[in-house]
C-alpha cells in the first residue's frame, strides 16, 4: 500500500488542523499515513479466528479513535499514541466475537486471554531445560503468577480457549440417527406428579386464606384487601382519611386482623402450616 511517510513537524501540523479547525482533509491525510500501522496491527490477530476484513475495519476504527483524542501538545508522536487504541479496538473485538458466553471483562482478564498460550509455552520450555516436569495445576498456578490473576481465572480462562461454540442442536453422531445433544439435558421443570401436587396445595391454600377472610369484618376485610390484595398497596394513612380513623388505628386493625387469620389457620392442623412456611 502507497501511503504518504509523515514527519514530525507535518503530522503535528495536521493534528493541530483537525483538532482547532476540524479540518477533515487533515484527518483523512494523518488516517491514511498510518493505515498500514492499523492493518500490521490487525493481521497479528488472524490467528484467533476473526476475517482479516473487520479485523482491519476495527483497527481502522481504532486509529480514528485515537485521531479524534491525540493531543499534540504533549509531543509525542501519533503512531506511539496511536499503537494503543488500535490494539484495544481489535483486542475488543476479537473478545467480543470468540464466544457467545462473555470470555472476559477485566483488565487482567483481557491480559490472561492474550497471553496465556504464550506464557504457558514459555514456562514449559523453560522447565525442559531444567529437567522438570510440571503438572497442570503447577502450571495454571505458574501462569496465574506470572500474569498476576487469580487461579480460578486461569481456570476459567482455559476451558474457555478449549473448543469453540457448538450449538446444542448439533447431532452427536451419524450414528445416533439425528439426536442432538439438547436431548441430554435434563429437565428442570416439573414432573407431572409434581404439577398435580403443587396445583392441589395452590388450590387448598386459597381455599383456607377465603375461609380465614370469612372471619374478618367488613372493615378488617377492606383493610387487608387495599394494604395486602392490591397491586399497589395503599397506606396506612390514606386507609385512615377514607375511613376517618388515625393512621395508628388502621395499623392496630391490620394487625388484628392478621391475629384472627393466624390464629384460623393454625386450627386447620400442621399441612396448612407446612404451606406457608
Amino acid at each position: 500500500m502507497k501511503a504518504e511517510l509523515l514527519d514530525a513537524e507535518t503530522e503535528r501540523a495536521l493534528a493541530y488542523a483537525w483538532r482547532d479547525h476540524r479540518d477533515e482533509e487533515a484527518l483523512h491525510r494523518l488516517i491514511n499515513a498510518y493505515m498500514r500501522l492499523a492493518i500490521s496491527m490487525a493481521a497479528k490477530f488472524r490467528r484467533y479466528g476473526a476475517p482479516m476484513n473487520d479485523l482491519i475495519q476495527e483497527a481502522g476504527l481504532g486509529l480514528m479513535k485515537a485521531a479524534d483524542k491525540f493531543d499534540p501538545d504533549r509531543g509525542v508522536r501519533f503512531s506511539t499514541y496511536a499503537v494503543w487504541w488500535i490494539k484495544a479496538s481489535v483486542q475488543d473485538y476479537v473478545m467480543r466475537n470468540w464466544s457467545m458466553v462473555r470470555t472476559g471483562s477485566t483488565s487482567s482478564q483481557k491480559s490472561l486471554f492474550f497471553n496465556m498460550r504464550r506464557v504457558q509455552a514459555r514456562i514449559e520450555r523453560e522447565a525442559m531445560a531444567k529437567g522438570e516436569e510440571l503438572d497442570r495445576h503447577q502450571l495454571r498456578e505458574m501462569v496465574a503468577h506470572e500474569v498476576g490473576v487469580p487461579l480460578r481465572d486461569v481456570e476459567m480462562m482455559e476451558g474457555r480457549l478449549s473448543g469453540a461454540d457448538f450449538s446444542l442442536n448439533a447431532t452427536q453422531s451419524a450414528e445416533d440417527e439425528g439426536r442432538e445433544w439438547i436431548d441430554t439435558l435434563e429437565d428442570e421443570g416439573l414432573r407431572g406428579d409434581e404439577l398435580v401436587e403443587h396445583d392441589h396445595d395452590r388450590d387448598a391454600l386459597r381455599q383456607w386464606l377465603a375461609d380465614a377472610m370469612g372471619r374478618l369484618n367488613d372493615r378488617e376485610r377492606f383493610i387487608v384487601h387495599e394494604r395486602k390484595l392490591r397491586d399497589e398497596p395503599r397506606t396506612l394513612e390514606s386507609l385512615g382519611e377514607e375511613l376517618s380513623l388515625s393512621k395508628e388505628r388502621v395499623r392496630q386493625l391490620e394487625a388484628a386482623a392478621f391475629e384472627k387469620m393466624r390464629k384460623h389457620l393454625e386450627r386447620q392442623g400442621a399441612e396448612v402450616q407446612s404451606l406457608l412456611a
